[in-house]
């Protein structure tokens, strides 16, 4: 293990924030003037450069005093004579990396699910405050380039009992394979083949918990389609 840590230290007072009013800042073509409820008697004013901001979205507020990536303190000031009492923030503002920040959100401020009540720290909203283990695998482990293979590995070297999950299938026993797939197979190299159906998918974005776990392992959530895959790689160690 190199090391564990967590994506929220070194941050303090960044919180949820819903946008209660948008308005253009007379003095520019590109900010703007947000009233921003951050769960206290009063909304806050925050000015906002970010191309996508709008009224009646949740999102990262850094406060005044806040701490935000490369240890940045935000203070309360002036933008073109408004008053600032804070920062809507980006994900790459609060410490993630480019690389795993979805492409909707690259040049703008993040949304938070609509659940998100304001005034309660960010965190736990985007999996921010879970222990994140970095393993530093040699190149003759390749078995353990997984969740389960790490799992195996540390009961076998504690002597514990390995215990997991077991998923269940529904399917209909009135269709077959056959029927949409012909797949030919040389049985002495592939022993064992099998294909599966899953109709009736729409793509869209995968819920939270999905998108969490992957960019907490450094992979960019791209759609339920595309973060499924990825999450079963990430989990047995087998591409599909």
């Amino acid at each position: 293990v190199d090391e564990t840590y967590r994506l929220e230290e070194g941050l303090k007072k960044i919180v949820v924030g819903k946008t209660l009013e948008v308005v253009k800042h007379p003095d520019s073509d590109h900010l703007n003037i947000c009233q921003v409820d951050v769960g206290e008697d009063e909304p806050i004013q925050i000015i906002c450069g970010a191309p996508n901001i709008a009224a009646n979205q949740k999102v990262i507020v850094a406060l005044s005093g806040a701490r935000i990536a490369g240890n940045v303190k935000i203070k309360r000031g002036k933008m073109r004579g408004q008053v600032s009492n804070g920062m809507i923030c980006a994900l790459q503002e609060i410490g993630f990396s480019e690389s795993v920040v979805p492409k909707e959100y690259a040049d703008g401020i993040y949304v938070l699910p609509e659940s998100a009540v304001p005034g309660e720290p960010v965190y736990n909203y985007l999996g921010m405050d879970e222990d994140i283990i970095d393993v530093d695998v040699t190149p003759n482990r390749g078995d353990m380039l997984s969740m389960r293979g790490v799992a195996r590995d540390v009961a076998a070297v504690y002597g514990r009992e390995l215990t997991l999950p077991i998923g269940t299938v529904n399917e209909d026993d009135g269709l077959h394979i056959e029927d949409y797939l012909s797949v030919k197979a040389d049985k002495e190299l592939a022993p064992a083949y099998k294909l599966r159906v899953i109709d009736n998918v729409t793509v869209k974005p995968s819920p939270m918990w999905l998108q969490k776990r992957l960019w907490n392992a450094g992979v960019r959530p791209i759609n339920n389609v595309v973060d499924v895959t990825n999450y079963i790689l990430m989990d047995y160690g087998q591409p599909l």
